[in-house]
């Protein structure tokens, strides 16, 4: 499908499915490199990472757990610019290299202020792994390790990111059509 309508909306394929999965490998392989023999925490950023998550989970070939947190900062198509975290972290990270796994990082605001929490928890290391990055959208100085694509300041939708809580289940990553 090239043209597909979420709602009220349509949008069209921007990335395939099989280029996300090209993208995904490329970060999990550099992961696998640089935790080596660190037994990171994954800490995936619901709702709209778990299929990212999930898919750089089945990549990872080191020891590693895998814990989730859930933030709300969007509304419709726009960032409300308020952060709630609806469902908080649980795990003891002292001493452990977590690595955050987030859908998409576009202003920024929403990671720094999980890194400023996060830091108060004494983690060995925190790092960012994203699935898009939007850089011409970005606020805030942010140090994204693990990036596997940035994209254009575009609304998108699919492969775990929605419209107004729909859309996420398309295996491809789809642009607004303005």
């Amino acid at each position: 499908m090239s043209i597909v309508t979420v709602g009220d909306k349509q949008f069209k394929i921007s990335i395939p499915e099989a280029e996300i999965k090209r993208n995904i490998k490329v970060v999990a392989d550099r992961i696998n490199h640089d935790m080596e023999g660190k037994n990171p925490l994954f800490l995936a950023v619901l709702n709209g990472s778990f299929i990212f998550a999930a898919d750089l989970i089945r990549m990872i070939t080191i020891p590693c757990e895998i814990s989730f947190v859930k933030l709300a900062s969007y509304q419709g198509i726009s960032s409300t610019g308020t952060i709630t975290e609806v469902m908080g972290i649980n795990e003891d990270l002292s001493g452990r290299h977590v690595i955050v796994v987030e859908d998409i990082v576009d202003t920024g605001l929403t990671m720094q202020r999980m890194l400023q929490s996060l830091g108060t928890r004494n983690p060995a290391s925190v790092h960012v792994c994203t699935l898009l990055m939007k850089p011409d959208k970005l606020q805030v100085d942010l140090d994204i390790e693990y990036a596997a694509m940035q994209i254009p300041n575009d609304f998108i939708v699919g492969y775990g990111l929605d419209y107004n809580q729909h859309g996420r289940n398309l295996p491809d990553i789809y642009t607004l059509v303005k």
